[in-house]
């Protein structure tokens, strides 16, 4: 039997020959991760779409809110999937302003990525409770046997799983066909009960007009130069929370969920004049307890 045949998802080599959506998304924040390839993307999208760098740093604002949210609600547990490179106050720093315990796994296909994390967290983390995993999305039940085995987590406490800006880029199976919404109801059903999961994708759904000529221009040099993406509409996030219990707001623009939660160290203005012009439905979803 073939290493294709016992995984489907076998693991990647880095391809430096094509933009690759985690490095760009690096670029975006600010970060260095990323190669002379990345960085030529990303400039000829910002340089037609300028709006696409508030959108991510907008997402990633939002992600300090969600983990430093649930830090406070007593989730000291996150599995950081599609994590990229670990940039602009990572998730293992974020948690640590509310609780210096905290344990983080990230999880991410890119080898480079992968390498990154590693070596910032060798430089800058605790091996006791942070890791960086080379795994695949799609792959959950080999993704959280590999998080497991870093020693990180305990099952017996809750876990946030974190899916921050990741589902909107496809995830194909060997025929070519999406299987996010499969691949993500495993991961509800892996999570310990009262554990959270926590989702940002982007949409033409509710945006302003203005915006939606761009977005598809974005989507449009996606699919032809780096990997292919998909706008969902709200509802179709909002159903890949299945029966978890959304955390107030609900669904929200980016920009919008705990707006006032701001952490002295990464406050930005980003300029928005409307809520809907940062471009991401998110939302935190808690797993009954029966």
């Amino acid at each position: 039997m073939s290493n294709s045949d016992r995984d489907p998802f076998p693991y990647q080599v880095a391809d430096l020959t094509r933009p690759s959506v985690a490095r760009v998304y690096d670029w975006y924040l600010g970060g260095k991760a990323n190669w002379a390839i990345d960085r030529a993307f990303g400039q000829s999208v910002i340089d037609k779409y300028p709006l696409l760098r508030p959108i991510a740093i907008s997402n990633r604002l939002f992600l300090h809110r969600a983990v430093r949210r649930l830090v406070a609600h007593g989730v000291h547990q996150f599995v950081d999937i599609g994590s990229g490179v670990p940039t602009m106050g990572n998730t293992h720093s974020v948690a640590e302003e509310v609780e210096p315990d905290s344990r983080v796994v990230y999880i991410d296909h890119e080898p480079v990525a992968v390498a990154h994390s590693k070596v910032l967290l060798d430089e800058h983390g605790d091996s006791r409770r942070h890791a960086a995993v080379n795994a695949d999305l799609r792959n959950p039940d080999k993704l959280w046997q590999r998080s497991l085995e870093t020693g990180v987590l305990d099952l017996d406490k809750p876990i946030a799983v974190l899916l921050v800006a990741v589902l909107h880029v496809e995830q194909p199976d060997k025929r070519g066909r999406d299987i996010s919404e499969q691949v993500v109801a495993r991961y509800r059903e892996l999570l310990p009960a009262g554990s959270y999961l926590v989702i940002s994708h982007i949409t033409d759904d509710g945006v302003l007009p203005e915006m939606k000529g761009k977005l598809a221009g974005i989507k449009e040099m996606y699919d032809r130069s780096s990997s292919p993406v998909i706008w969902r509409r709200r509802e179709e996030i909002r159903q890949l929370f299945g029966d978890f219990e959304l955390m107030e707001p609900g669904m929200a623009w980016t920009s919008e969920w705990h707006p006032e939660d701001r952490s002295p160290n990464h406050s930005v203005d980003l300029g928005f004049a409307a809520p809907e012009e940062s471009g991401i439905w998110a939302g935190v979803g808690r797993k009954p307890l029966g």
